[in-house]
């Protein structure tokens, strides 16, 4: 059965992640803030759970270091930008860029 709210005791046997760096993660990523009970103690629910397994992912396993992670984290959580429509001045320069990359590519 899913509880609602989890200690950080709880959330370290999950995410196999110490509480000292949970806490420091919380500093770090503005998507980590769990809320506290009566007595203070922070209490984490699924989605928070969900967002330690993340940063986890990111820094443990993909190499990320913490200040990429949050880079990206908040770049997939940052609402959508209507993109501009691309203008023919803009568009004569992405060619021009790509044959010189491609260029630079076959020298290689």
């Amino acid at each position: 059965m899913k509880k609602l709210y989890y200690s950080i005791g709880e959330v370290n046997k999950i995410t196999g992640i110490e509480p000292h760096v949970i806490r420091y993660w919380e500093t770090i990523f503005p998507q980590l803030k769990p809320s506290k009970n009566r007595s203070g103690k922070r209490v984490f629910t699924q989605n928070d759970i969900k967002t330690i397994l993340e940063i986890k992912d990111l820094v443990k396993n993909k190499g990320y270091s913490t200040s990429g992670a949050k880079k990206l984290l908040d770049e997939n959580n940052a609402p959508a930008k209507k993109s501009e429509p691309i203008t023919a001045e803009l568009e004569r320069d992405l060619k021009e860029v790509r044959l010189f990359l491609e260029k630079m590519h076959q020298k290689m």
